[in-house]
């Protein structure tokens, strides 16, 4: 029995840590339904942001608006994260973002500001699987 109470005391507790390093469900939620405007409230005051093959920085109401663009055009149904990491505040997603048109690279860069974790920069790219 108290093995069985220590084990699940180690798994709660690693559960967390594991938890804590993940991508906020709000920003991975925008992504799988191509809410821009959701996405927006994670974007820092400036925002870089390459869109295929443009890149260019903008505010955050510019890229929202930018980015409401891309997903009405290429309405997205999920969004899979395939590598992240994180160093010093700093924290990178890359992932797969499946559209109506296609699978894009999705790359974010994400910084720690006030114990709140915002969007630095997106990359959007074709994937050439």
């Amino acid at each position: 029995m108290y093995k069985t109470v220590i084990s699940f005391f180690v798994f709660i507790m690693f559960s967390s840590i594991i938890k804590a390093g993940d991508l906020p469900e709000g920003i991975l939620n925008s992504l799988k339904t191509g809410n821009s405007k959701e996405l927006s409230k994670y974007f820092n005051a400036n925002i870089d942001l390459t869109l295929i093959d443009k890149q260019e920085i903008y505010s955050k109401t510019q890229a929202e608006l930018i980015l409401k663009d891309f997903f009405s055009k290429n309405t997205p149904s999920n969004f899979v994260i395939i590598h992240q990491g994180e160093k010093e505040g700093a924290k990178y997603v890359i992932g797969n973002l499946t559209t109506s048109k296609g699978i894009f690279r999705v790359s974010l860069f994400l910084k720690s500001q006030d114990k709140t974790q915002l969007i630095q920069q997106i990359r959007i790219e074709n994937n050439n699987e």
